[in-house]
């Protein structure tokens, strides 16, 4: 619909949305739409006790509390452009509360399996330098899979070993990278040219000469974990986790984390504390002199 394509313009030239966050938004209320259509009702007529239809219809979807939230999420973001636009007189979203958030705790690697899997990763090719400095990237500044793939040399500030990020939103955020990255990224500019074989600006190719996308950075640690016969499912946020949970576990406080890993919110952040926590609990038992 017409006034969809509108919103999604406003998300994109105003907010200043991602793509894939409008691409959602849009998937979002095309679903609604449809289920407007199902039930005789206007978009713009939509009363608060109509939305027990809505809440059936997710019902009946078996929905999880999490795709629940983000499906409401966007409908209340679209009900109050159309109240800023005076599309609507009412906004019949405007008490309705998003469902709990499920308890479900991030997934993190031990240093000591991250140190199995960097030491078992072979160097023998371009491509499995590549491979090697991905990972150890990731883990090193705790950044989203879809932020590395959209660095540029341009953003790599050698002397002070820190990267510029665009982060979600289209904010920009400093990270920093220990040594270990430095000597790896040293040795991969020095065979950068061959592998950038059209002249782009992005750090990180594939081999076609393309810059890497989200799925290709997956498919990659999937490839080496296999070489490597690592038992544990690994993906690219699992790095993140790791690293946010190893900064706090080694003292780190959490509003430093929080700007490292570009979250808004601090409560975003406080996820991690639980997991910290186990870990503190166990450093207890352990050192406690008394049994």
């Amino acid at each position: 619909m017409d006034i969809i394509n509108k919103y999604l313009d406003y998300l994109k030239y105003n907010k200043n949305y991602s793509d894939k966050t409008i691409k959602n938004y849009k998937l979002d209320l095309k679903d609604y739409f449809h289920f407007l259509e199902q039930e005789s009702l206007n978009y713009q007529e939509v009363t608060y006790e109509d939305l027990r239809y809505l809440f059936k219809h997710f019902e009946s979807l078996k929905l999880s509390n999490k795709s629940i939230r983000r499906h409401i999420s966007s409908i209340k973001g679209f009900y109050r452009y159309l109240t800023l636009e005076n599309k609507v007189l009412d906004n019949p979203f405007l008490y309705v509360s998003l469902p709990k958030k499920e308890s479900k705790l991030p997934r993190y690697l031990t240093y000591e399996e991250l140190l199995e899997i960097f030491q078992e990763m072979p160097l023998k090719t371009n491509y499995d330098l590549r491979n090697r400095l991905i990972l150890e990237f990731l883990y090193a500044t705790g950044i989203r899979v879809s932020e590395i793939i959209s660095i540029s040399i341009s953003d790599l500030d050698f002397f002070n070993q820190s990267v510029k990020i665009l982060g979600k939103g289209k904010k920009t955020r400093i990270v920093y990278y220990n040594d270990v990255v430095k000597k790896l990224l040293e040795k991969y500019l020095d065979i950068y040219p061959k592998l950038n074989k059209k002249g782009l600006a992005y750090l990180f190719l594939n081999q076609k000469g393309d810059p890497l996308t989200t799925s290709g950075v997956s498919y990659i640690i999937n490839q080496v974990i296999k070489k490597i016969s690592f038992k544990k499912h690994i993906t690219p946020h699992m790095l993140r986790h790791s690293f946010a949970t190893h900064l706090l576990n080694n003292g780190c406080d959490l509003s430093t984390v929080q700007e490292l890993l570009g979250h808004s919110s601090i409560s975003t952040t406080g996820i991690y504390t639980h997991v910290t926590l186990d870990h503190i609990k166990d450093v207890y038992y352990k050192c406690h002199p008394r049994d």
